[in-house]
């Protein structure tokens, strides 16, 4: 029997992951330590896309996970988590992420495989800008300071911002001499 025969009847012909009956395929999760059925997944062209181009994510087509996660299948434990990881974000794949049990070498190869560039937080602006260490930012909003006893007015520069690394939301910049944490929804890059 061919894997993609064991892989069809495994997922009685539906996308392990969305559950999308159309356009499916084998999937080999990288990094397995099996071989075989037991090393691939049958996913649709919608899931393959968005797991092999992070660019191509979007966050709502992976609520799916919510029901696939709890599959006995170890391959598509270890997807589920890999893009949940990818995703934690978003704020509702973190809460997934804390129910999920794994077993050790299901989560070893779940973290062997989790591509760091694919895993990697991007801190972006109010519009939509890619922020980067050093970047200066300007503030759209007046934010109130806590534990500071200021507000920091809009229009204030803030320059040699740094990345908070866990966290796409946040940066850290300097404002009237006090190093402060600043939401991203609240800046924007300047030129």
């Amino acid at each position: 029997m061919s894997i993609e025969t064991e892989l069809q009847a495994r997922a009685e012909s539906k996308c392990e992951l969305c559950g999308a009956t159309e356009n499916l395929g084998v999937y080999e999760v990288p990094d397995s330590p099996n071989e075989g059925a037991d090393a691939s997944v049958f996913v649709c062209d919608t899931c393959r896309d968005q797991i092999e181009n992070p660019d191509h994510v979007d966050a709502n087509h992976w609520r799916c996970l919510n029901d696939s996660m709890w599959s006995q299948v170890p391959a598509v434990q270890v997807v589920a988590w890999r893009m949940l990881n990818r995703l934690k974000g978003e704020g509702w794949p973190q809460d997934l992420l804390d129910m999920m049990y794994l077993e050790d070498d299901v989560r070893a190869w779940a973290e062997a495989g989790a591509d760091s560039a694919a895993d990697a937080v991007v801190h972006r602006d109010c519009n939509g800008a890619v922020l980067e260490a050093g970047d200066t930012v300007t503030l759209i909003k007046d934010l109130n300071v806590k534990g500071g006893g200021f507000t920091a007015k809009r229009g204030t520069a803030v320059r040699g911002i740094r990345l908070v690394a866990d966290n796409a939301e946040h940066i850290e910049g300097r404002v009237s001499g006090q190093q402060i944490v600043i939401l991203t929804q609240f800046v924007k890059k300047s030129n």
